[in-house]
């Protein structure tokens, strides 16, 4: 069973490089991304993700 992972940053070039290279390992699978804090946490809390890659200063809520 693949490890279910949300990615979250407010920079879409970054969301992309990440899936990019998590897509490369079949143990990972990307369940979804967010641009903000209050997205990913509605994200979260709907998809349940195993790990959350999270952007530490985004807006509408950071990431700590």
């Amino acid at each position: 069973m693949a490890t279910k992972v949300l990615i979250v940053d407010d920079h879409e070039i970054m969301r992309e490089g990440m899936i990019a290279l998590l897509h490369k390992y079949s143990e990972f699978e990307v369940v979804g991304q967010a641009s903000d804090g209050r997205h990913a946490l509605e994200m979260a809390s709907r998809l349940k993700p195993d790990v959350v890659i999270m952007d530490v200063g985004m807006p509408n809520l950071n990431g700590i």
